[in-house]
């Protein structure tokens, strides 16, 4: 039950953080400029991949987190699958969030940058949910080995 929860709960918090970002756009600096508090709309996939195929996107995003979700169902009947209900559960509340923006606003709401990072990795602008995608397939890759 706690893991539907994580993913329920990251979902929440990111739309509600997501709307809050959509109601005000003014950017906002911390760290002495380290991270940045912004407002962009990725009409594509990772790094604005597909945003000449919108259609596209929402589709495929569509599919797999449906396809995720069966899978995390199936884990239920798994004794000892811990490790990757738990990363499936960070993996799916990051899923559903961005999904549900691609679907809701035809865009995702990317929100953190951090332009005194390196290389090109300073221009790219994230959410919590692609942290936590990000965070749940290396729980998932970890646990595989």
């Amino acid at each position: 039950m706690h893991y539907i929860l994580l993913s329920a709960g990251i979902f929440v918090l990111e739309t509600f953080i997501k709307q809050k970002r959509e109601e005000n756009t003014q950017d906002k600096e911390y760290l002495n400029g380290k991270t940045v508090i912004t407002t962009y709309h990725n009409y594509g996939a990772f790094l604005n991949g597909g945003d000449k195929r919108p259609v596209l996107v929402k589709l495929v995003s569509v599919i797999l987190t449906i396809v995720l979700s069966i899978l995390f169902a199936f884990t239920f009947t798994k004794y000892g699958k811990k490790e990757l209900r738990t990363g499936l559960s960070f993996l799916l509340g990051g899923a559903y969030s961005n999904t549900y923006d691609r679907v809701k606003r035809g865009y995702v709401v990317d929100y953190l940058s951090f332009p005194k990072l390196p290389g090109k990795i300073k221009y790219i602008v994230f959410n919590i949910s692609d942290f936590c995608i990000m965070i749940g397939a290396c729980l998932i890759v970890i646990k595989q080995k």
